[in-house]
């Protein structure tokens, strides 16, 4: 297997920001033993029922930020990183489903073009 061309702790949290960040009754349960409480209680504290154009799913609640509109309620805003990371839901374990994640290689180019390792391109 190929090792991961991409570092998550240098990037602002792009893929956070994905509107729609799906989760499964493991993932909740996951949650609430992270923070100690009942499945109930964090399925309702941590995210709401989504349901369109044929979609019914459970996403995670989202909170303001000031690169993105809107991000994960589970991402620092200030540090920039998952508040989560070991309890994270199974979609964001997975992502970005390959060696590459696309999003970072385009940060990369733009941080050498830029000639700024903290260079963020707005939103």
């Amino acid at each position: 297997m190929t090792a991961a061309r991409y570092d998550c702790s240098q990037c602002p949290g792009y893929c956070c920001s994905y509107s729609r960040i799906s989760v499964t009754s493991y993932d909740i349960e996951r949650l609430a033993r992270h923070f100690s409480l009942a499945p109930a209680v964090a399925r309702r504290r941590f995210t709401y029922h989504y349901t369109a154009g044929g979609v019914d799913e459970w996403v995670l609640r989202h909170h303001k930020d000031h690169v993105y509109k809107s991000i994960c309620r589970f991402f620092d805003r200030d540090e920039r990183r998952c508040t989560v990371y070991e309890a994270r839901p199974g979609v964001c374990r997975k992502y970005p489903y390959g060696n590459r994640c696309g999003y970072f290689d385009f940060l990369k180019f733009e941080r050498e073009q830029q000639g700024d390792d903290d260079f963020i391109p707005s939103a």
